[in-house]
């Protein structure tokens, strides 16, 4: 497996800067000229790329019985989970559209498939980079085609354990991938604070010697920064036009202004991460002259005094003798008067 991955001109590794996904999923509400202004908020917001799902409902869902209940423009709705994954469903010529928006706008887009098909729809569009969601991570044979096509390919891990990630794993192994990134995510929306769990992408990382990065239903920006000084390669969040909009994931989504926030606190933090190298910075070296300390005359001192510590002080700016060296003065006689606060040098002294 590599641990460094191409999308583009983007190489995706632990600790390189994070690709930021804009997570847009059922936020178009079925109406592509939402989803074309989704897309260009997305952009604006600083996303590197957006992402839809192009799913067949009757591929994982067929019991019109089966409900769901969430928050919808400020009410609580529940709805039969099968009508509301069919609303949002994108056809062919749907898909097909948002992509060329992407392509127009220069702007990096994906989608999970849920089938083979899905895959080979999503190639001939000429996608870079397949996603898996965390609900599809114990569909083998969907991970084996993925690996198939050659394409760098996401796994999400929400609700699985350690076993299931490497099924999962092994399977795209097995069928002759190489690029793979897991995204370490909890399935909970929005996720408690207690259950971000931030520390696993590191464990991840080490088990699997793969990138890692970070699926994120939290509130707020804290996680998404915490996630990038652990090596976060890859950032994603749900993003929305509007919180009021009617839909399922609207209500904890993020829109334009806090996603805008996000990406900023993101690059930020990166670049507050700097280097390990253990050293002053650049703006430190001015610094230590500004704010060390020398060795001055505590006193107005006359020529013959036998320095010591009663008549030695420390004071600033440290371009004199350093205190940790005073010991170097200590004994010694001045051979010339030197003035109170006037800094120390090897010169003014003699046995």
């Amino acid at each position: 497996m590599n641990n460094s991955i191409s999308i583009g001109k983007r190489s995706i590794a632990m600790g390189a800067p994070a690709y930021i996904v804009a997570e847009i999923g059922l936020n178009h509400n079925g109406d592509m000229q939402l989803a074309r202004k989704t897309i260009e908020e997305a952009q604006r917001a600083g996303a590197d790329a957006v992402k839809f799902q192009n799913y067949v409902t009757e591929d994982f869902i067929t019991d019109r019985s089966i409900t769901y209940e969430y928050l919808s423009a400020g009410e609580r709705v529940v709805e039969s989970q099968y009508d509301m994954f069919k609303r949002c469903e994108l056809s062919r010529e749907q898909l097909g559209y948002l992509f060329d928006v992407c392509n127009e706008l220069e702007m990096d887009v994906h989608s999970t498939p849920t089938t083979a098909q899905g895959v080979e729809l999503l190639a001939e569009l000429g996608v870079r980079v397949l996603k898996n969601g965390s609900d599809f991570l114990g569909n083998l044979p969907l991970i084996r085609t993925m690996a198939m096509s050659g394409l760098p390919t996401v796994l999400s891990t929400g609700m699985a354990t350690i076993d299931e990630i490497h099924e999962a794993f092994s399977a795209f192994e097995s069928a002759g991938g190489t690029d793979l990134i897991l995204l370490h995510c909890t399935s909970s929306y929005p996720t408690p604070v207690e259950e971000i769990n931030i520390r696993r992408i590191q464990s991840m990382a080490a088990a699997f010697g793969v990138p890692v990065g970070f699926s994120d239903h939290s509130e707020g920006v804290v996680a998404a920064v915490m996630s990038v000084t652990q090596g976060a390669c890859w950032v994603e969040k749900h993003f929305t036009l509007n919180k009021e909009l009617p839909g399922p994931d609207h209500w904890f989504s993020s829109d334009p202004e806090e996603f805008t926030q996000y990406v900023r606190s993101i690059r930020i933090a990166e670049r507050a991460m700097g280097s390990s190298k253990i050293a002053p910075t650049l703006s430190e070296m001015q610094s230590r002259e500004d704010f060390k300390l020398s060795v001055v005359a505590r006193y107005d001192l006359e020529p013959g005094t036998i320095l010591s510590e009663e008549n030695l002080a420390v004071s600033r700016p440290g371009d004199g003798i350093k205190p940790a060296h005073m010991n170097y003065l200590l004994g010694n006689r001045l051979t010339r008067a030197v003035k109170k606060g006037q800094k120390l040098s090897f010169e003014l002294v003699g046995g």
